[in-house]
């Protein structure tokens, strides 16, 4: 039996519509670092989180194109952590929330991603050391 321990995030924020984004990714991060499972289930709008069509845009107010802003994409943040979690030997799972998904039409999702329901964060939470739902206001 291991003695990593996993904690587990609930999330409902959208990408790119408050802080509340990055600091959830900070404290994925920080888990990792500390050799803490990771497990997230996804609802609401955090479901378009791993949308695999997230594209990069420019920015005509500052004159930077696609490149130069080089805009982040949380699909992209999802990756990382995945391989983080991979190159540590950590356990990272991501489910979204289906009828979530279904209802905004965010199927498209980055590999590693799964498709879920309430049982599923049920689970994750019966099974975590610990679990933090961060919701929005």
């Amino acid at each position: 039996m291991s003695d990593t321990k996993t904690l587990t995030f609930a999330f409902m924020e959208p990408p790119f519509e408050s802080e509340r984004t990055v600091t959830f990714f900070r404290l994925l991060d920080a888990a990792l670092d500390r050799g803490a499972g990771v497990r997230v289930f996804a609802y609401e709008g955090a479901v378009a989180l791993a949308f695999a069509r997230q594209q990069p845009h420019g920015n005509a107010v500052h004159h930077r194109d696609s490149e130069e802003e080089d805009h982040p994409l949380t699909k992209d943040w999802i990756a990382a952590l995945q391989e983080k979690a991979r190159s540590k030997g950590i356990g990272f799972e991501w489910i979204n929330c289906g009828l979530c998904v279904d209802e905004r039409g965010v199927n498209d999702v980055i590999e590693g991603c799964g498709r879920g329901g309430p049982p599923d964060l049920w689970r994750y939470a019966s099974e975590a050391h610990n679990t933090l739902t961060i919701g929005t206001r």
